[in-house]
């Protein structure tokens, strides 16, 4: 086996805040369903990983119950589910030693915060060496606020104020940071052909 499928922070901490309604890809959840079908019928290594806060008192704290794949997605016998405490899924997990050891060279990444997580995980896959596939519409993400925003803000006024970014700018950003740098860029129904 020499691809592995990386499914990033598909979980259920990320529905349980408000910010969920600003979702800017309604149809992630299905597209990643959809990679993971395909890495299966394949036999490509799907590895699920979580973002995990102990202590934190917020939805990314395990004892909130949160910390877990969203209902709609089901880890088949043999898909490990490894938890990460920093943004990128290689510093805090075994994700390296696993991909080394299974002689795997191309991943493809997908999941939740487009910007963040799953685009940290692609840069650090690249410079380990590893061709990397990025797919757009298997990641979602949400508004930022900016910088100087109260962090007590409510959605709405997160979405009125003509600062915030929008979630259509952070995808175009971040696949011309990634694109013919760190990872091609491809959608699902491209990954799916082959």
């Amino acid at each position: 086996m020499t691809e592995a499928l990386i499914v990033i922070d598909m979980q259920e901490s990320f529905r349980a805040r408000p910010l969920w309604s600003t979702l800017n890809n309604p149809d992630v959840i299905a597209n990643v369903q959809r990679l993971v079908d395909h890495a299966r019928t394949t036999g490509t290594q799907v590895i699920w990983v979580l973002h995990s806060e102990p202590g934190s008192g917020g939805t990314f704290d395990p004892a909130n119950g949160f910390v877990r794949l969203v209902d709609e997605l089901v880890p088949a016998d043999g898909e490990p589910t490894l938890i990460k405490f920093v943004h990128n899924a290689f510093t805090t997990t075994d994700l390296q030693f696993r991909l080394t050891s299974a002689g795997v060279r191309k991943i493809t990444v997908c999941g939740l915060r487009t910007e963040q997580c799953v685009e940290t995980t692609a840069r650090v896959a690249s410079d380990l060496g590893y061709e990397v596939t990025y797919v757009t519409d298997a990641t979602a993400t949400f508004p930022i606020p900016h910088r100087d925003a109260p962090e007590d803000r409510t959605v709405e006024e997160l979405l009125a104020d003509p600062r915030t970014l929008a979630a259509a700018d952070i995808v175009t950003r971040t696949e011309f940071a990634l694109a013919g740098r760190f990872a091609t860029i491809r959608t699902t129904a491209e990954v799916e052909k082959g």
